[in-house]
């Protein structure tokens, strides 16, 4: 099992953004350190709380200070943006990483955003679709492109000048795109299944619980045989909140602190998904009244915390429980301490990944 990073990270809406900015910077820095396989950031332009508006700009921040970590935008709302700008942008920032990007996509959850950017009572779902293909055909393409769509045209026919490269819209360094990744933010998620039928692979978010997470894999294999590709359990990532201490009562009183940010950004989620109508991603079962959803249950069943010891044996419970993936994305957090923050990054890495390793070879020479 690989280790890597995801973060839409919630903030204190009084903290100074200069301050979560650089935190969240260093989180990065740090996992690239740690040799982490790859990391994730989100964008909001309309929360104060999850305030990184804009990944590519994250990204292209640490680009030249990160030096083996592939990154990942987690992900570019696609309805919220001109697909030639993203084709672009994301064709620039490919180069500035070297060929690291990983490119993540979504139709988008805030709807705050989707309000702002004139989408909330459009087919988010179908202007996805139309602006990814529409990227996919730029970087296949050649200029004028003429694409037209429902949503968007997209062409430089009446001011091509070819022989000095007006016109033209960059293409990535990988060929013939970045890898691209989709986020599962529901139970028996069909967007898995379109995902992996187009070659992308999925990420099974942190604020699922376990059973839903487990209802992606027979998704994803059903997209993998359409697309007439193995489903191989390594393309597959969950992102799960984790908190490791040197000790059980650290670890305990930082993770459960009605005033930490493990239980803030749960209250968070919570609160914007219980009035969006979508309660039902912290429901255990289907059929669970609403009224036994509460803010303790899902801290409950959503973070793991302890020791190291005590972790890599939940992490190998928890895939126990929702079968084989290829990388656990450790979920950033707000750094309100920030030596308990990095030591929990720096204990995953070090002390909690090789413990779950030797876990899993265990397991498998045993089933030989």
């Amino acid at each position: 099992m690989n280790l890597g990073f995801f973060t839409m990270p919630i903030h204190p809406l009084d903290k100074d953004w200069r301050l979560s900015l650089k935190e969240d910077r260093e989180a990065f820095l740090l996992a690239d350190e740690l040799g982490l396989t790859e990391a994730y950031v989100g964008e909001h332009v309309t929360d104060k709380a999850e305030n990184i508006t804009s990944c590519i700009a994250f990204i292209a921040w640490i680009a030249a200070a990160t030096k083996q970590i592939r990154l990942g935008t987690g992900t570019i709302n696609m309805p919220n943006t001109h697909p030639a700008a993203v084709a672009a942008s994301m064709a620039m920032l490919d180069h500035m990483l070297d060929g690291r990007l990983i490119f993540g996509i979504s139709p988008g959850g805030l709807l705050s955003d989707a309000e702002l950017f004139g989408n909330l009572d459009a087919n988010r779902n179908e202007m996805f679709l139309e602006a990814i293909n529409q990227v996919l055909d730029i970087w296949a393409g050649e200029p004028p492109y003429n694409f037209n769509g429902k949503y968007w045209n997209i062409s430089t026919q009446k001011t091509l000048i070819e022989d000095i490269g007006q016109g033209f819209i960059a293409r990535p360094l990988q060929r013939p795109h970045p890898p691209i990744v989709v986020t599962a933010v529901a139970p028996f998620s069909k967007g898995v299944t379109e995902a992996a039928a187009r070659g992308w692979d999925p990420i099974s978010a942190n604020f699922l619980m376990p059973a839903w997470v487990k209802s992606h894999w027979p998704r994803y294999v059903e997209g993998c045989e359409r697309g007439g590709r193995a489903a191989e359990p390594a393309n597959w990532r969950v992102a799960k909140s984790v908190f490791v201490a040197k000790d059980a009562a650290t670890a305990k009183a930082y993770a459960t602190d009605p005033d930490g940010p493990y239980v803030y950004y749960y209250r968070s989620l919570f609160t914007k998904l219980k009035r969006n109508g979508r309660i039902e991603l912290f429901k255990t079962r289907r059929d669970q009244p609403d009224d036994e959803v509460t803010l303790e249950m899902i801290c409950d069943k959503l973070i793991i915390y302890g020791t190291p010891e005590s972790v890599a044996d939940q992490v190998l419970a928890f895939q126990d429980e929702v079968g084989k993936f290829g990388t656990l994305l450790y979920a950033g957090k707000d750094w309100k301490d920030p030596e308990l923050g990095r030591q929990s990054m720096i204990m995953m890495a070090e002390k909690v990944m090789p413990r779950v390793n030797a876990g899993i070879l265990k397991q498998s020479n045993a089933a030989e």
